[in-house]
């Protein structure tokens, strides 16, 4: 067994003990490797993010929360393909991709066989044109998004204005490979889209923004038509039941 299909046996083998630690020496056992060996990997798996974790003394060893990991999922190469593709996709200034490139690490240590050589094969034949990215305002736009805090943004306009703006955000469009920051801009008492290559600063406050329709705050501008994309619609269903009677 190699290294990457031995940690995603790992975290199967921890997985299925849970919540019941399990010792070094017997997962040593399992996989027929030395205690060191394993020792290695479980450390690896922690600062890769996997939420591994380990209690000291008699009756100790290491276990890993179910609830925060997920089962064993399993690509055909077309599908590993299809992820190569997405993940190359998402650019350094695009949001979140600090966490997308965590979680493609973890998609490919799960994947053996063809789905694993079919992913390699075609990522070696992907380039891009670095976009220039500011890892400050991209890291506190999401963080606004994510806490729902007011935000306050330097900003430089299509024909070059600078301006200053204290806004709500209320989501995030893409398009033309472009991204934006739709929020109500307290500065134009409107909603607002922000290209996120055009903040040149963007600070958190300690204020909670008003919760704000994404739907609404579109219409009337050039991307009042914005649907959501098709691939996202197994992770929304929930919350299309939730935005429904603001609609």
């Amino acid at each position: 067994m190699n290294r990457t299909a031995r940690l995603y046996a790992l975290v199967e083998e921890l997985r299925a003990a849970a919540p019941q630690p399990l010792t070094v020496a017997a997962l040593a056992a399992r996989f027929e490797v030395s205690t060191r060996t394993v020792q290695r990997d479980l450390q690896a798996l922690m600062e890769t993010g996997v939420p591994v974790r380990t209690t000291p003394g008699r009756g100790g060893g290491w276990s890993i929360d179910p609830a925060m990991t997920l089962p064993p999922i399993h690509f055909t190469a077309e599908e590993a393909s299809a992820l190569a593709v997405a993940l190359a996709a998402t650019d350094g200034f695009a949001p979140y991709a600090g966490a997308a490139r965590t979680a493609a690490q973890k998609i490919v240590a799960s994947m053996t066989g063809p789905a694993s050589a079919a992913a390699q094969e075609l990522a070696t034949r992907i380039v891009a044109l670095p976009a220039p990215s500011d890892a400050t305002v991209r890291t506190a736009v999401e963080q606004a998004l994510t806490t729902n805090t007011v935000l306050r943004l330097s900003y430089t306009d299509a024909a070059g204005r600078e301006s200053n703006r204290m806004v709500e955000p209320a989501g995030l469009l893409t398009a033309d490979g472009r991204w934006y920051l739709i929020a109500w801009c307290r500065t134009r008492l409107a909603g607002r889209g922000f290209r996120l290559d055009r903040i040149t600063a963007a600070t958190l406050t300690t204020e909670q923004a008003r919760p704000h329709n994404l739907t609404g705050l579109l219409r009337g501008s050039a991307a009042a038509d914005a649907v959501q994309p098709a691939t996202l619609a197994p992770l929304t269903p929930r919350l299309e039941k939730q935005m429904a009677p603001l609609r």
